[in-house]
Order: structure tokens, then C-alpha cells, then sequence
């Protein structure tokens, strides 16, 4: 448990999150399901839509009494009935005739296509002309056409969406079994932290860690549920640890991970049954001194006190293993990053992964990332900032110029 700063890869970090297990699953209303992680997959069990609908005002017809229709030569059809909205025509449609229908009406029997009503007169109350032929199927929806029966709505593991929700209400699903958001124990530690609702003294700061932190797991899916401030005491400590993991789904300490408190962390740690420590230190920058330590079957995580260390490190490692916890797969995130040119020389140590926040701009239909360089102390670099660049532990810098992908926050 002495072990220190054995530093690993990034990857190897993600590796270990199969060792925790997730979260349980309950159902919700499915108002309440967008954002949520389904637990199920959920199947088509009819047909959708279950009868053809048009998708336009106009009339329904056999598409092949409009072949060669045209403003010059126009298709001349007999009025065979009218479609009521949701209703169900009493009638079938037959060569040379059409039915007026209104959009979402159902086609009636024989009818395959609908010709808009822009491009249709009437000449008296039995007939019409159509001045533009259609194909069959054109400006309606077939049988099944949006999802046949059997067909996956939702897959396991997929985050509900709007449109999931909306396709569930579709085939009148009014619950889905989901994960349960994880609870994520937030401590804060150190003699110099005090609260936000007081006057620091000389050599004291207030508590940022804790509201970045709690709104980061929020947006993570998870919910933050804060335990104060700890001295560096470790009776104290290890009491309110012990309290956080038999309350929550895993446990994340601000400010203990440092080289100075790393006799004093890791013994805390020690002090529970059990325990080991997987990860003390990612090749990564800023954010190296991180612990990842498992405690019975729950993840123990000491974060760096630096306010722009704490956050990229839970944006890279934590966000992904609060995902996976709550049902999401055990990677680090897919996120689609956006374009851009470097706006000045940026220069990185090989052998670790560094993000550097960066702002950004658009001049001259350019989209240009613009870095913000600071000490991790620096909480205005993160509020300026839109995204992070990533640069390899390979390589040794990037030029002004340089095309880059920028990870959006």
C-alpha cells in the first residue's frame, strides 16, 4: 500500500473499471426516462405505423391512373369517397378513381400513392384533375415502413434520447426499466479549504472542488451528494469515508492524491479491509498524482486539489466510470470533437498524454483554438475554455497551424 506514483497509461486505467460492478436498475415513467441508461432492450411488437397514412392533403389514388399526367395533359378521375381523419374508409379505391384525404389519413383499400391537392382541380363534385403523376408509395408511409414488428426501439446500454421516448410512446410503452443514477460521494480535504459561505483567512481558499465536482457528476448522470470539508486529520477522513461508501455507489476525495499527502492518503485507505490500490499516477497533464483505489467492491477515487487538474481528470477518467456504472460501456468517451487550426505554438513532454484548454474562435470562415495557458490553480482557464486538445505522449508539441481536434466540454 507504500507503493507510489507507479504511473500507467490512460488506457490502463479504463481497464479496471470492469472490476467494479454497476449500478441496479428500476423503472420509470417514460416522461422521466430521457438521459437515463436503458437496461432492457426493447422490441417492436406491431407493425409502425400498422396501416398506410398520407403524408400530405391531396388525394388517394392508384398511382397508375396518373401515368403521363402533366399540366398539358392532365389525368381526369372520378371522386370515390372521402377519408374522415381517423377514420377508417368504408370503401376501396379502383382504376380511374380517387378519395380526398386529409394528412395522417388512412389510405383507403386499392389506393398506393397520394397526389398533393396543389396539384389536382376539381371540375365538379365527381371528378378531378391531376396535373402531376405519382409512383406508388409516393407521399405516404406503408405498412411497417417506420419500424416492422420485431425490429430493436432501444438497445441495451443506449442513453434514452427525446426520440426514444417518443418511438416508445409510439407502441404505448409507459415505463422503462433503467439503471439507477449512481451516487457519487464527494469529499473535500485539507487544512486550508473552508467553506464557501465564509472569509478565508490568509493561507485559506474556499471550497470550488466540491460545486465543479458536483455539478461535473451531474452532467455525468450521476448524483453528487457532498460530505464537507475535512482537516487533515485521519480519524476524521476515515470516518467520513467510511460514511460516503456505505452511502454511495463510489467515492471521490478532492485533494488527496498529492505527493505531500500521499503518507497520510494512502493510509486512510489502508485503514479500510480489503482495500488496494489500483492506480496511483496517470501519464497524463495536468492531473498525474490520481488515485484509484477499490475498497470491498466500490471505487475510491483521490483527485488533485488543483481546480483545473481535478476537473480534466474527471472529465478524461471519472466521467466515463460514473457511465459505466450507471450502464454505459467500459471506455473512455466517444465524444465527436470539433475542427480546428491552432491559434499559436504549443509546446508538451513526451511520455504523457497532455490536454490543453483552448478557446474557440471563428474568423474568416476559420474555426481557429485558440490555447489559454495557466497553472492548474487558475479556474478562469476552464471558464474561458470550450474544449480540450489532446496532444500525444509521442510527440512533443503542435504548430501554430495544425489541424486539431477540440474535445467540447
Amino acid at each position: 500500500m507504500k507503493d507510489f506514483f507507479k504511473v500507467q497509461d490512460i488506457a490502463d486505467v479504463f481497464g479496471y473499471f470492469k472490476q467494479f460492478a454497476r449500478v441496479g436498475t428500476e423503472s420509470v415513467a417514460l416522461a422521466d426516462a430521457c438521459g437515463r441508461v436503458a437496461a432492457e432492450e426493447i422490441c417492436a411488437d406491431e407493425d409502425l405505423p400498422g396501416f398506410p397514412r398520407s403524408v400530405v392533403d391531396g388525394f388517394a389514388v392508384r398511382g397508375a391512373s396518373t401515368f403521363g399526367a402533366s399540366e398539358a395533359n392532365p389525368a381526369y378521375l372520378t371522386i370515390g369517397g372521402r377519408v374522415s381523419m381517423g377514420g377508417v374508409p368504408d370503401f376501396s379505391i379502383g382504376p380511374g378513381q380517387a378519395a380526398k384525404i386529409p394528412t395522417g389519413g388512412m389510405l383507403p383499400a386499392g389506393a398506393d400513392s397520394v397526389v398533393m391537392v396543389e396539384h389536382s382541380s376539381s371540375l365538379d363534385d365527381a371528378t378531378i384533375e391531376i396535373y402531376r403523376s405519382v409512383a406508388p408509395g409516393q407521399n405516404c408511409i406503408r405498412v411497417g415502413e417506420d419500424y416492422q414488428k420485431g425490429a430493436v426501439l432501444v438497445s441495451h446500454g443506449q442513453s434514452m434520447r427525446p426520440q426514444h421516448a417518443g418511438v416508445l410512446a409510439a407502441f404505448g410503452r409507459c415505463e422503462v426499466c433503467v439503471y439507477r443514477r449512481p451516487k457519487v460521494g464527494i469529499i473535500s480535504t485539507g487544512d486550508e479549504i473552508v467553506a464557501v459561505t465564509r472569509s478565508p483567512a490568509p493561507g485559506q481558499i474556499r471550497d470550488i472542488n466540491a460545486y465543479t465536482i458536483a455539478g461535473m457528476v451531474s452532467e455525468a448522470g450521476g448524483i453528487p451528494v457532498g460530505y464537507g470539508i475535512v482537516s487533515d486529520d485521519y480519524n476524521a477522513l476515515y470516518d467520513h469515508c467510511r460514511r460516503a461508501l456505505e452511502e454511495c455507489d463510489t467515492v471521490l476525495i478532492s485533494g488527496g492524491s498529492s505527493v505531500g499527502n500521499r503518507d497520510f492518503t494512502v493510509e486512510v485507505i489502508a485503514g479500510f479491509e480489503n482495500a488496494r490500490i489500483l492506480v496511483h499516477g496517470i501519464s497524463i497533464s495536468p492531473g498525474k498524482p490520481t488515485i484509484l483505489a477499490a475498497i470491498e467492491e466500490q471505487a475510491f477515487w483521490g483527485l488533485p486539489g488543483h481546480v483545473v487538474s481535478a476537473m480534466i481528470v474527471f472529465d478524461r477518467v471519472v466521467k466515463p466510470f460514473i457511465r459505466y456504472l450507471g450502464g454505459g460501456p467500459a471506455v473512455a468517451g466517444s465524444e465527436i470533437g470539433i475542427t480546428a487550426r491552432l491559434r499559436r505554438n504549443v509546446s508538451s513532454a513526451q511520455g504523457r498524454l497532455d490536454y490543453v484548454r483552448v478557446r474557440l474562435l471563428r474568423e474568416n470562415n476559420t474555426v481557429w483554438a485558440e490555447p489559454l495557458l495557466g497553472k492548474s490553480a487558475l479556474i478562469h482557464t476552464m471558464v474561458q475554455a470550450d474544449g480540450l486538445i489532446e496532444i500525444d505522449k509521442n510527440t512533443e508539441g503542435l504548430d501554430e497551424g495544425d489541424t486539431v481536434q477540440v474535445i467540447l466540454f
